[in-house]
């Protein structure tokens, strides 16, 4: 019987879309004819909602919802083929199935990145899907936990993996466990300020879900 849920951030925790998202940011600025920044500013937002991403990189409030525009445009296009599941990725979901309920609870809108989930044929794994569309308010913000836990109809014991401190942040506002991972775009240093564990992968983060469990038999 699986008696615990755990949910999944997407970038940086089981996918890699690096590529896709830089060559969008690019897109974008080319379009609205403006220097793009340098590609470690761009990284260092992933995480965040786009027209969050937008406005910590400079752009002005007027010009958001055009960057955005053209940045979906590309992004839509070329996502399922420059994304990659990260190393173990399936394997991590594999081992996660058997013994808990699954959820992504991500800032990337639904629609595209089930299709992304499906392309990588990862997407039977999950029981929930959160995406940015479907909350008022994002990570860090507990809302998005807080739905997926509601549309898993149970009070089970849950955890939170994901790469940055807006995953972390939300699960402690929603009163769950979290564990980072180093394998995607938080620094060990920023996730230490903010969780008590630390991994190098969602795979190591299951497996630590494994021996909380069999402790506490």
């Amino acid at each position: 019987m699986k008696n615990i849920n755990i949910l999944f951030d997407l970038d940086g925790t089981l996918i890699d879309s690096t590529t896709a998202i830089l060559e969008s940011f690019e897109v974008a600025y080319s379009n609205m004819k403006m220097l793009k920044p340098n590609d470690e500013d761009i990284k260092s937002q992933i995480g965040y909602p786009l027209d969050d991403m937008f406005r910590s990189l400079g752009v002005d409030e007027s010009s958001v919802d055009k960057f955005i525009h053209h940045y979906k445009m590309h992004y839509r296009e070329i996502n399922q083929q420059k994304t990659t599941l990260l190393p173990k990725a399936k394997e991590t979901l594999e081992m996660a199935y058997k013994i808990g309920n699954l959820a992504v609870v991500t800032t990337k809108t639904s629609k595209y990145s089930i299709e992304l989930l499906k392309h990588l044929e990862i997407y039977h794994y999950f029981d929930v899907f959160i995406g940015r569309d479907d909350v008022d308010n994002p990570k860090p913000n507990k809302e998005p936990i807080l739905k997926a836990l509601d549309k898993m109809g149970n009070n089970y014991t849950s955890w939170m993996i994901g790469d940055t401190c807006l995953d972390m942040i939300s699960a402690s506002s929603a009163n769950i466990n979290s564990i980072g991972v180093t394998c995607g775009y938080g620094s060990l240093e920023k996730l230490q300020s903010c969780t008590n564990i630390i991994k190098d992968s969602a795979f190591e983060a299951v497996e630590e879900i494994l021996l909380h469990i069999s402790n506490n038999k």
